[in-house]
């Protein structure tokens, strides 16, 4: 019953699809042993009958898997099981260790017959944006009054510790064969990865072995390149740049990221489940060539192009990509929003 256990737990507990995820990560002793978490060593041994040495040794191949996840990452005695379906998710595919196209396979079609429609209706009727839009630093960055916490390189500043994993939502894509059509990014060369972790987070990969701490430094350039390449910053839906609870910066892409696939499949707005920056982008008709670069680039269809780029306001998210990608200085972010609207 150890499975079906989690599969409860997990919010699935009919899933078929998510039962062989369950199985690929773990054998029928290693289910017993999660199904028991949270729990120390001893007395885990004792609710599974299994000896102390050998569910030590369990935990520490469930903590490299991204199942159970350790009170304290240095000393690993008390563990807790991934705390929900995205977190088993994140942890288990953002790792260069997992570059196994059929478990990828298994998390696409769980993903596109179960999960996305289930987690996109949930976020949506929680009423809660638990995730927002940042702007892109260089299409902000020569505005007045920009906030610290708008300002994404500011925001890194500020963190003890900064890592960076391949993103487990393009890990997924990639081994499927399917691909994003923003960037390359492969799980095996940290020089395509995007996903940044701070605080916490960046700890926990880095003792994991499943990330590479980089300086404040290496994160201005990956910010570059990831701005470059059109992706989106994100971060928690919080003015708080420091905190136990904020140990990630996503860089999203509308083909890939499971934010905009559960919006997708469960055919709720974007808006219901990510919140918009305070800025949204305008055109400058008079130096609008109408390339269309800005439609491409776009990920929320907020542009058109008639006889230059215009911007729907209401779809706009502020990010900022198609600023970027102007080579003719045509389109621009502006303020919009108060800066209540990000909340502490």
């Amino acid at each position: 019953m150890s499975y079906e256990l989690l599969m409860q737990r997990f919010g699935f507990p009919e899933s078929s699809y998510l039962k062989r995820i369950l199985e690929y990560l773990m054998d029928r002793e290693e289910a017993n042993v999660a199904a028991a978490l949270p729990d120390d060593v001893d007395r885990i041994s004792e609710k599974t009958g299994i000896e102390k040495k050998k569910v030590a040794e369990i935990l520490e191949n469930l903590f490299r898997k991204g199942v159970a996840i350790p009170k304290d990452f240095k000393n690993r005695n008390y563990y807790k099981l991934a705390r929900d379906i995205v977190q088993l998710h994140d942890a288990s595919l953002a790792s260069p260790y997992m570059k196994d196209p059929e478990y990828a396979k298994l998390w696409k079609e769980f993903g596109e017959k179960e999960a996305h429609k289930v987690m996109g209706k949930i976020l949506a009727g929680s009423g809660i944006k638990i995730w927002r839009v940042v702007p892109a630093y260089n299409a902000i960055k020569d505005l007045p009054d920009v906030l610290p916490y708008e300002n994404i390189l500011k925001m890194l500043k500020a963190q003890e510790k900064i890592a960076v994993v391949p993103c487990s939502c393009r890990n997924v894509t990639d081994l499927t064969n399917v691909g994003c059509k923003y960037t390359i990014e492969k799980a095996t060369d940290p020089s395509t990865w995007h996903c940044i972790q701070v605080g916490r987070g960046a700890e926990y990969v880095v003792e994991r072995g499943t990330g590479v701490e980089i300086s404040f430094e290496e994160a201005v350039e990956l910010i570059e390149r990831i701005e470059k390449d059109g992706l989106i910053h994100t971060w928690p839906n919080t003015a708080k740049i420091v905190d136990r609870s904020v140990t990630v910066n996503c860089n999203c892409c509308s083909d890939c990221c499971e934010f905009f696939l559960a919006g997708r499949y469960s055919n709720v707005p974007m808006e219901t489940i990510l919140e918009k920056s305070r800025y949204v982008a305008y055109v400058d008709e008079e130096l609008c060539i109408a390339c269309g670069k800005c439609v491409e680039r776009c990920h929320f269809n907020a542009i058109k192009i008639e006889d230059f780029a215009k911007v729907d306001e209401k779809a706009c998210f502020g990010c900022g990509v198609c600023v970027i990608g102007c080579d003719q200085s045509a389109i621009k972010l502006k303020a919009v929003r108060p800066k209540e609207h990000i909340p502490w």
